[in-house]
């Protein structure tokens, strides 16, 4: 015996069958989503991209943290971990806690990845923050956005790297550039920018799939000053040191979104009972206006 629940005012049943009279032309869909897809295609591929070599050599550097000199290094470590974004973390993190010796590699003078080097203003995550960042239970950390900005996120990679011991053993401003295994001793050597030569059992990748800086190669791209390239192909002046600006944005009302705008130390408004959003102008789904 079964029963059925009837549908609700606006719900779309998906268990219904689609009536034989409606017609969805594929051919028609078809042709719609080649076009939109043959609009972001170019020919030159990765080569419409300027390579940072000469005066753009200067975008590789690091901002935030100073060059520190040290000696080559050419000890062994049961794994190496490649990066120190996530997966390098996570990985990192977890042989720690198994007591494996780990070292992680990273190119930035920080744990982080994407999030240690981009840093302007605004930036968050377009993921539910619970479900985006690592190791909350195992840090204690609870998020204070549905989606968290940059900021917080790179805290909480440098929580990561201090409470599992992983600052210790890392070699930060440190490119891999060759890797090779060593059939005679089944083991992994590499090659660093700062003349290492480690070994290890196990390597590790998580480099992630956008790890090198891109420039367009659009008229004014080139220029040096501190200037950038504008799309009627003029410059404008970039601030050494933008100050971070603070907006509101849709509110979710879910119970996860405990602010609804960036600005953080703000009092909570007690306009609407469903969104405990923040100071400042904004509408949230509950249809009411916070301001």
């Amino acid at each position: 015996m079964t029963t059925e629940s009837p549908a609700r005012p606006g719900r779309v049943d998906t268990g219904a069958r689609i009536d034989k009279e409606t017609h969805i032309d594929k051919d028609t869909l078809r042709r719609r989503y080649a076009e939109e897809r043959d609009k972001r295609l170019r020919p030159d591929g990765n080569d419409q991209y300027l390579r940072l070599t000469g005066e753009l050599a200067r975008y590789l550097d690091d901002p935030y943290t100073p060059w520190t000199e040290r000696a080559p290094r050419t000890d062994h470590r049961t794994v190496v971990c490649v990066g120190g974004g996530f997966a390098g973390l996570v990985t990192g993190a977890r042989l720690a806690e198994a007591g494996v010796d780990v070292r992680i590699i990273e190119k930035g003078g920080g744990f982080g990845g994407t999030w240690y080097w981009n840093r302007y203003p605004g930036a968050q995550c377009d993921t539910a923050s619970m479900v985006y960042l690592p190791l909350l239970e195992e840090t204690g950390h609870m998020p204070t956005e549905k989606y968290v900005h940059g900021p917080e996120i790179l805290a909480h990679c440098q929580r990561i790297g201090r409470q599992f011991g992983l600052y210790d053993d890392v070699l930060f401003h440190t490119e891999v550039t060759a890797l090779t295994w060593d059939e005679a001793r089944t083991r992994w050597v590499i090659q660093t920018s700062r003349g290492d030569r480690l070994t290890a059992t196990f390597v590790v990748l998580g480099t992630g799939p956008l790890s090198v800086p891109k420039l367009p190669g659009s008229r004014g791209s080139a220029r040096s000053g501190g200037t950038r390239s504008t799309p009627a192909g003029g410059t404008t002046t970039t601030p050494a040191a933008p100050q971070r600006t603070f907006r509101a944005r849709r509110c979710t009302s879910s119970p996860i979104s405990a602010w609804a705008s960036s600005a953080p130390g703000r009092p909570r408004s007690s306009a609407c009972r469903i969104c405990p959003g923040t100071a400042g102008s904004f509408t949230c789904s509950s249809g009411r206006r916070h301001r």
